[in-house]
């Protein structure tokens, strides 16, 4: 239960091919009573995939989800290496590049089981059911997903936008209404899907650099609504893979951006530790 703890704290973790066009070739023909004529190839448009891509880069930056703050409840559903299914109710409250704060309920009991304080530098847990805290470097995210997260991209993942979307795209496919795009970064291969409709993501395939790593993650986005001109997706899918398949599913309800927000966090006396 404890990982399972750690891993809704950080909420939510956590290919394509290159569009193929055929060019049609005109080709001069000869008559056998007559002089051969030369005919000219036809003008044909070439598309600027670079131009393409260039695009949809533009536009998924003006569909970026901004904030002040953001508060919201969610429901999780949650299946670990075990195989074992649970279920938890958590609230979050953000405020950008400062805090997150998490507090996750066992859906059984009704109580709070876990609050979580994550900012830049640190990550403080106070853990209610065994009366316990720690508090650690902000690199115990890191240590706990098998992912290079900090505060910034944790906070973007939580909020929908994409994450590890490197400006190296090495490939464009476009077909049924989404765009897919194939980054190469530091960490992954990250083979990203919007709509071609409105720029919302709808998946992301993360795939790690090093071959000799077997790390990778999906990510799902749907059931987008519209939160005063923000496009929030408030189900999410994540399958997270490496030396074991952890799946969680989380439903965000009673959504709030720009509201005010508080972060209490007060560690009892008699907790220990660790």
């Amino acid at each position: 239960m404890k990982q399972l703890f750690i891993l809704l704290a950080l909420i939510g973790f956590l290919a394509s091919c290159r569009s193929s066009r055929a060019i049609g070739k005109a080709v001069g023909r000869k008559d056998s009573t007559a002089k051969a004529i030369t005919v000219a190839p036809p003008v044909v448009n070439k598309i600027d995939t670079g131009q393409l891509i260039r695009n949809t880069l533009a536009d998924v930056a003006r569909r970026h989800i901004d904030f002040t703050t953001f508060s919201a409840k969610i429901d999780v559903d949650y299946k670990g290496t075990d195989g074992k299914g649970h279920s938890v109710k958590a609230n979050i409250k953000m405020y950008k590049d400062s805090a997150i704060w998490l507090s996750v309920n066992a859906t059984v009991l009704s109580i709070e089981g876990l609050r979580l304080l994550i900012t830049k530098d640190s990550v403080k847990l106070l853990n209610k059911l065994e009366k316990t805290y720690a508090a650690r470097g902000i690199s115990f995210l890191q240590e706990t997903t098998s992912l290079p997260l900090n505060l910034y991209s944790l906070q973007e993942l939580i909020i929908g936008n994409p994450v590890y979307l490197d400006s190296n795209v090495v490939r464009y496919n476009h077909s049924n209404g989404l765009i897919t795009l194939l980054s190469i970064g530091q960490f992954f291969r990250n083979a990203v899907t919007f709509s071609d409709a409105d720029a919302t993501l709808v998946h992301s395939k993360l795939i790690d650099v090093h071959t000799l790593r077997n790390r990778t993650a999906d990510l799902s986005y749907s059931q987008y609504e519209n939160a005063n001109g923000i496009l929030f997706p408030t189900k999410r899918q994540v399958i997270v893979s490496e030396t074991g398949r952890l799946e969680v599913k989380l439903d965000f309800n009673n959504y709030v951006f720009n509201g005010e927000v508080s972060f209490p966090f007060r560690v009892p006396k008699n907790y220990s530790r660790q």
